[in-house]
């Protein structure tokens, strides 16, 4: 341990707090990570299920990026991976409709913003050529939106583009395709303020900021291990299974309070789920109001439909469906280490129609489904179907939802909070988060030698001493082979649904 360096605990292990640990350490702050799950990676996180003769690696759900995630990127970078990811040249997203079978392309063309989408959209085939123009008609008016303004979190974006001629199959087959994959609602159930905000920056103000980027490595070895492999080198402290009961002040140091141990730091990042962050904030030092804030944030769930096949059935990287259930397709065939066959993810954002309903229901729906989006599966063979539920995977970005995200600087200087529902501006999403945890560790500022007084501290010495004999033990120290219990807990969880 670094003795002249302040110390900090960074309560989650998500991207929101491997992004704040990793920051803090690099400006000179004696790290410690206590995370209540047994991985890191928060909701970015893999797991090996058994399949045949060998293992699948799974990613508990699709997640991909933007090139306007500028932070997100800046992170991968950091942590050395970004090699390990892929991002297009150019936006390209092959949609189809099932219904009729009539297939198009979003791709962007090499103009400047808002011309670099206009082709695209005059040729999009999902919709009647009247519906086409309007579309390019609201989405210039879109572009100028004061989305800050009051107002803007005062209605949806949906009742905003009826109100701007867009009718319901445009919203559905255009608009939705995007705002449903990156706010987890669809328009009817978005503010006004983060839909705008994702086709301003995502896709009509800068025309390379839409191409899309997804890892081709599972995304615990992404996130969760390089983020361990770089704070284990800086001398950081990485717990799991550490579930944290309380915060509190003494003094001018920080206790925290798990299930097994105390621990003492010169600052707190509490970066959880919005949820646990409203049960863990001290309402005697920030208030009961605001403790109580993020509570009133609602929550959407994601459900992931996992199929494997005995053949190609997808000839592109991902294809988006409209007017369907299954909403984007992607192929995981060679980060899972499938090495015949085909391995596809259905990723279903705002799934509160499916969250509930058992495996067999959701095979019988999803597999007649994926045959009209994608005929070649119509002679292909199952050879696995499963299903990862994400019950709480994001806030419910409703009208009104503005006022319960925090900020990241509390009233009481040493407590800064992060995490993708906190008042980033972006949507619940892995830029959000990322972007949650640089603010706080800048808010933080750089680490700086504790005082005599602290240093002199007998509890502070037993809190270090404890502290070193929980990362020394194997059941408790983050590790990249623990994923093996993950599997198991999906498998039963899906086999009692089934």
């Amino acid at each position: 341990m670094n003795d002249t360096a302040s110390e900090l605990i960074v309560i989650g292990g998500g991207l929101a707090g491997l992004a704040a640990a990793v920051t803090a350490s690099d400006a000179g702050w004696q790290v410690t990570v206590l995370e209540s799950r047994n991985r890191l990676g928060g909701a970015t996180h893999s797991f090996t299920r058994k399949f045949e003769d060998g293992e699948l690696m799974v990613d508990n759900g699709q997640h991909v990026f933007l090139r306007c995630c500028t932070e997100y990127r800046a992170f991968l970078r950091r942590l050395g991976v970004e090699d390990q990811t892929y991002l297009q040249p150019r936006l390209d997203v092959p949609v189809v409709d099932p219904r009729t079978g009539v297939r198009a392309r979003l791709k962007r063309d090499r103009l400047p913003a808002p011309l670099h989408l206009a082709r695209a959209l005059l040729r999009y085939r999902v919709l009647s050529p009247a519906e086409r123009v309007r579309a390019i008609w609201g989405a210039l008016v879109l572009r100028g939106v004061a989305r800050d303004a009051a107002a803007a979190d005062a209605t949806t974006f949906g009742d905003w583009l009826r109100a701007h001629h867009q009718n319901q199959a445009t919203i559905g087959r255009l608009f939705d395709v995007f705002t449903v994959a990156t706010l987890n609602a669809p328009s009817d159930q978005a503010s006004l303020r983060l839909g705008a905000m994702v086709f301003q920056d995502g896709l009509l103000r800068d025309a390379a900021a839409c191409d899309i980027g997804y890892a081709k490595v599972p995304l615990g070895q992404l996130h969760g291990d390089a983020a361990l492999a770089v704070l284990e080198r800086a001398g950081a402290d990485v717990l799991v299974h550490a579930r944290v009961r309380s915060i509190e002040q003494i003094g001018r140091r920080w206790v925290v309070q798990t299930d097994a141990d105390r621990f003492e730091a010169d600052a707190v990042v509490l970066a959880t789920a919005h949820d646990d962050a409203a049960r863990l904030l001290p309402s005697d030092l920030v208030g009961p109001e605001v403790a109580a804030t993020p509570s009133r944030l609602d929550v959407s769930p994601i459900v992931n439909v996992h199929v494997v096949y005995d053949r190609q059935v997808l000839d592109e990287p991902f294809i988006a469906a409209v007017d369907s259930p299954v909403q984007f397709v992607f192929d995981r065939t060679h980060a899972s280490g499938v090495s015949n066959g085909q391995y596809i993810a259905v990723s279903v954002s705002a799934a509160a129609d499916w969250i509930n309903e058992p495996v067999a229901r959701l095979r019988e729906v999803f597999t007649a489904e994926l045959a009209r989006v994608l005929p070649a599966t119509r002679d292909a063979v199952v050879r696995d179907f499963f299903v990862t539920r994400e019950r709480n995977a994001t806030f419910r970005p409703s009208p009104g939802s503005a006022e319960h995200r925090l900020p990241t600087r509390t009233a009481v200087p040493g407590l800064v909070i992060a995490g993708a529902w906190s008042d980033t501006g972006w949507p619940a999403t892995m830029e959000s988060a990322v972007r949650s945890g640089v603010a706080a560790a800048h808010a933080l500022g750089t680490s700086v030698a504790p005082t005599a007084e602290n240093n002199d501290s007998n509890d502070t010495q037993g809190m270090r001493s404890r502290r070193s004999r929980l990362t020394d033990h194997d059941d408790g120290k983050a590790s990249r082979n623990s994923t093996n219990e993950r599997a198991a807990q999906v498998e039963t969880a899906e086999e009692a649904l089934a």
